[in-house]
């Protein structure tokens, strides 16, 4: 599999699972699908991103720390958003969301497959 494809599709998954998670905050409840569709794009654009960047670069080590800064970047902009009470919440967003950006960093710089070179367009 390409690394832009999985990237996009285990960065997908991974924001699915992030945003299922809020289930287990009650107060969370008012904007659950909010909160699902937000993480599930959140992730696609990290894995979006990350497998372009795993397809130039290939360097674990700089893959592995883009994809956990952009999972802190993008989960920072989704925390700067109040709850219904008026309150932040970002140790509870960024945290998924950067272990969600490590994850995919890794993953499409190890497993990912480079381009191949030559091959008729």
């Amino acid at each position: 599999m390409s690394k832009p494809l999985l990237g996009l599709v285990l960065g997908t998954v991974l924001g699915l699972l992030d945003g299922l998670s809020a289930f287990f905050y009650p107060e969370a409840g008012p904007m659950m699908a909010q909160i699902i569709i937000g993480s599930t794009i959140k992730g696609l654009v990290s894995g979006l991103v990350m497998g372009f960047v795993a397809r130039r670069l290939q360097s674990l080590p700089l893959g592995i720390v883009l994809g956990l800064s952009l999972g802190l970047l993008l989960s920072y902009f989704a925390a700067m958003t109040p709850d219904a009470q008026g309150q932040h919440h970002y140790f509870q967003i960024m945290l998924p969301g950067g272990l969600l950006g490590l994850i995919v960093g890794f993953a499409t710089q190890r497993f990912g497959q480079a381009p191949r070179r030559g091959a008729a367009s």
